[in-house]
């Protein structure tokens, strides 16, 4: 009986292991966009000195589908590639910190929104909801024509 008991928790310790490894290596953000970290003022500042539009992930912690894009779309390579090309690209949580004034700043009302900003902060447009790769590609050929 004990060896029974020793087989299955070893299976069962090799099938976590397996399963963590994959999962990392699904969401490796190597690839991906490369989100900014710091303030918004320092978003603006490094957009306006690298001459580059901003990119605002507008999401919230509980958001199914904002976990989606971070997980799917902005691991993207191509996604990634163009946007750390020619984006200064911010997440931000709008229910934390310098979010909710941003959320009022920018008409923020459903999760994710997406937002595509000037160097200087004005607005470009938005698109909301969850986007795979592609349509997110799509979406700043409508916005910003790149």
């Amino acid at each position: 009986m004990k060896q029974i008991a020793i087989v299955l928790l070893i299976f069962t310790i090799g099938a976590l292991v397996v399963a963590f490894r994959s999962q990392t290596n699904f969401e490796d953000k190597s690839s991906g966009i490369q989100f900014f970290k710091g303030s918004w003022e320092e978003a603006l500042a490094k957009a306006k000195k690298e001459d580059k539009l901003i990119f605002l992930d507008a999401y919230a912690s509980w958001c199914g589908p904002c976990k989606a894009m971070k997980r799917k779309t902005f691991t993207d390579a191509k996604v990634g590639e163009h946007f750390n090309k020619y984006y200064v690209c911010v997440a931000i949580d709008m229910e934390e910190g310098e979010g909710p004034s941003l959320a009022r700043k920018y008409a923020v009302d459903s999760y994710p929104s997406l937002m595509f900003l000037q160097p200087d902060g004005k607005f470009i447009g938005k698109a909301v909801g969850y986007h795979s790769p592609e349509e997110l590609l799509n979406i700043l050929k409508q916005f910003v024509g790149q």
